[in-house]
């Protein structure tokens, strides 16, 4: 009797269950902690059942995610690259894991990228900052085990098997990674690319080519992308593994690629990158500094003082790598450029300029030239003493002043009784011109007092470009008075 009372008791009023969600039935399978392998389980089932468990992809903006999850997905990644260090044989032997690993890497880091927290903002309209503001991924917890595990993969695996689970397709989607907002992920990304550059031999020029294409797509259609900096860093270690002579490739990837790359708003953001690579180019080959030296001066500012000193100071370290050979060819371009700098109204710019005459290359360069640039120099020195705002400058002027004096007295005196004469005669036409503007003022009065019904003076019509219409006004201005 006693078990039926019992019996009719739990069955009579069954609990009501709850629909169960996917995330419910995820923590049902899947434990929260590490699963503990049994003596019978082998390396590699071992290692696919933490594959299989890491494959699942929290978003981290879910509310109903469970934290307790989250840490047992990222205790997981950790014994993953903790088995992936302790195996003795190569992961090419194992070729069954290699699969479904890689699959689990991908299903990890190819994701939709989150929108820039300010969309209407972009790295190159910070003119004023070097270092853009960053967002950090709040999965960045997992994302670094990730990725941590494909540059151990990449390093230990051997390339002709791995080739066979990472296409062009996977290398495409890694290049995409780097607009990632996150700095963080960019660092791990671009030491995983780079290793697979320097493992993948026969995929090289097809990942030359994809970092050719977002560059080119920078600078000609969006100028927003926060990885450039990165990119630019990677090809600076694959131009430092060019042969000599360089090949045509290399050298259109210079003219096409990196040379406009100086004429972006944003440039001051990877300017370290570009004249690495710039200079590794001059290093190379020194005759190519030529054409780098008119490409920048090509594409120089107009508004932006940043970028202007950030130039002269890459102009500065050309100067230094330059085929001697050179100097007479481009004293005039690059001293005609720096004194245009030294007469800025900004002080900055002004003062940087100034400073490149402490260069002993530089002024080297510009000796070979003295007939040619030393009067376009002492102009703009003249112009400095007589007419900047910032006494700084004017010092600073002074100093550079007496350099160039002592090393050619005559020339200087020659250069500055010229601009004398010049300023002179500019001063006389311009007496000229307004004693005819005078003459033209004084017909048009009287033409308007003899013909009060002609409505417009003469003066006014030459003003409007009326003055051969006028039936009064047959003379030139220049014949009025005569």
């Amino acid at each position: 009797m006693g078990s039926q009372k019992n019996t009719t008791s739990t069955t009579s009023s069954p609990r009501k269950t709850s629909p169960r969600t996917l995330h419910d039935l995820f923590e049902q399978e899947k434990p929260l902690f590490p699963i503990p392998s049994s003596p019978t389980t082998s390396a590699n089932e071992e290692l696919l059942s933490a594959v299989h468990y890491c494959t699942f992809v929290f978003t981290f903006t879910d509310p109903t995610e469970s934290p307790a999850q989250r840490d047992s997905k990222r205790h997981q990644l950790s014994r993953l690259m903790t088995m992936l260090k302790s195996f003795k044989k190569p992961m090419h032997e194992r070729s069954q894991v290699l699969g479904p690993l890689v699959a689990m890497i991908s299903a990890n880091l190819f994701r939709p990228l989150p929108p820039p927290l300010n969309p209407a903002s972009c790295i190159s309209d910070l003119l004023d900052e070097e270092d853009p503001i960053s967002t950090f991924s709040p999965s960045w917890s997992h994302l670094q085990l990730v990725y941590e595990i494909l540059l151990r993969l990449v390093s230990c695996a051997d390339p002709k098997t791995l080739r066979e689970h990472i296409d062009h397709s996977f290398l495409l989607n890694l290049l995409t990674l780097f607009q990632s907002e996150d700095p963080r992920e960019r660092e791990s990304l671009k030491n995983v690319y780079h290793k697979m550059y320097s493992k993948f031999i026969s995929d090289r020029s097809m990942m030359r080519k994809s970092m050719t294409d977002v560059l080119l797509n920078y600078v000609f259609e969006t100028e927003k992308h926060p990885g450039i900096a990165d990119l630019l860093e990677i090809w600076g270690t694959i131009i430092n593994g060019f042969t000599v002579p360089l090949k045509e490739e290399h050298k259109l990837f210079l003219m096409r690629v990196l040379i406009p790359l100086h004429k972006t708003k944003g440039m001051q953001v990877y300017h370290k990158q570009l004249a690495y690579c710039v200079s590794q180019f001059v290093q190379k080959e020194p005759m190519l500094g030529g054409v780098i030296v008119r490409g920048i001066l090509k594409y120089w500012p107009v508004t932006n003082c940043q970028k202007e000193i950030l130039l002269i100071g890459m102009l500065e370290d050309l100067v230094e790598n330059l085929d001697p050979d050179q100097y007479r060819k481009l004293a005039l371009p690059i001293c005609t450029q720096i004194t245009k700098c030294i007469n800025s109204w900004n002080s900055q710019v002004a003062e940087r300029a100034l400073y490149v005459w402490n260069n002993e290359q530089f002024f080297k360069m510009a000796s070979t030239g003295t007939v040619e640039v030393f009067p376009i120099i002492i102009e703009g020195m003249e112009k400095n003493l007589k007419w900047h705002w910032s006494k700084s400058v004017r010092q600073l002027t002074e100093s550079v002043k007496v350099m160039l004096k002592d090393m050619d007295p005559d020339l200087y005196a020659k250069v500055v009784m010229d601009m004398q004469t010049k300023e002179s005669v500019a001063h006389k036409q311009d007496v000229e011109r307004k004693k005819k503007w005078e003459r033209i003022e004084l017909a048009a009065a009287k033409s308007q007092f003899l013909n009060p019904q002609l409505g417009v003076g003469i003066g006014q019509a030459v003003r409007r470009g009326l003055w051969p219409s006028l039936p009064q006004a047959q003379a030139r201005p220049d014949q009025i008075g005569k």
